[in-house]
């Protein structure tokens, strides 16, 4: 589920960013900090995976 936005939120983000700045840098900034926000819900709700099982599903040595 989508976080709701905040605005104070995006416009302290908008606010920390260089001066020349691009949309795609801002879309960046987003997706980045949603995928982190649900990184750490999924975390918070025990929804993870020990690292050796996803080695092992990718194909990936340990």
């Amino acid at each position: 589920m989508a976080e709701k936005m905040q605005k104070d939120q995006a416009h302290k983000l908008v606010d920390k960013m260089a001066d020349d700045s691009t949309w795609d840098d801002l879309m960046n900034e987003i997706y980045v900090r949603q995928v982190i926000n649900q990184g750490l819900a999924d975390s918070q709700n025990g929804r993870t995976m020990d690292v050796v099982d996803v080695r092992k599903k990718y194909g990936l040595p340990e």
